[in-house]
């Protein structure tokens, strides 16, 4: 499969491209720096380009079977590259086409807003990350009214640690037994499977230990 990953570089993102190759996928790896990457692979193609280059997205969206999107914030808690980097995706994907979606979100946004804890709503996201879950928002909105097949995916904090495939997913939004955790590699793993698996078409579920 012919495969794009926007916030290639990131954690989630490289995990995304690592794993992607050893499944045999041709990737396009789109990033400012994608030389970050430093992974020499004869199915690996690096795009380098700005998410907020219309024509840039454009470019590399053509040609492609399926669209990654794991757009990070980098170190900024302000700002809106994630939820205007997306938009450009959906618009260049809806002109060329290329119909298959997976982007990553978080646990809080939307309807999984009762499977946080005190902490995560009133703390992190009432307070410190209160513009991060905005930026979320409305990526998830403009993705739920394209005409793509998209899946959104809700994961919960990041830890370090390799695969596991011990993770849960598609809980409902007022469950309370999630540690709200888990590894990006277990993310990745998770993004990649629904390539083949229609089950979260047009849905998004969470992601937990």
């Amino acid at each position: 499969m012919n495969l794009l990953i926007f916030g290639a570089t990131g954690g989630v993102g490289s995990q995304v491209v690592e794993q992607a190759l050893e499944q045999g996928h041709n990737v396009t790896a789109f990033a400012r720096n994608p030389a970050k990457l430093d992974r020499p692979h004869p199915h690996l193609k690096l795009f380098q380009g700005d998410v907020l280059d219309f024509s840039a997205v454009e470019q590399a969206v053509q040609g492609q079977d399926a669209v990654v999107c794991t757009l990070g914030s980098g170190q900024k808690l302000t700002g809106t590259v994630r939820s205007e980097g997306t938009r450009n995706i959906v618009q260049a994907m809806e002109k060329t086409g290329v119909k298959r979606l997976i982007c990553q979100s978080t646990i809080g946004t939307g309807d999984s807003w009762g499977s946080l804890n005190f902490y995560w709503k009133y703390i992190m996201f009432g307070l410190i990350l209160r513009n991060v879950l905005a930026d979320h928002q409305r990526q998830e909105s403009d993705v739920q009214q394209s005409h793509l097949d998209w899946t959104i995916v809700r994961p919960g904090a990041f830890i370090e640690g390799g695969r596991t495939n011990q993770y849960r997913h598609g809980f409902p939004g007022n469950d309370k037994s999630s540690k709200l955790k888990i590894t990006r590699a277990d993310v990745a793993d998770f993004i990649l499977k629904q390539l083949s698996d229609n089950s979260y078409l047009h849905q998004a579920p969470s992601l937990s230990y």
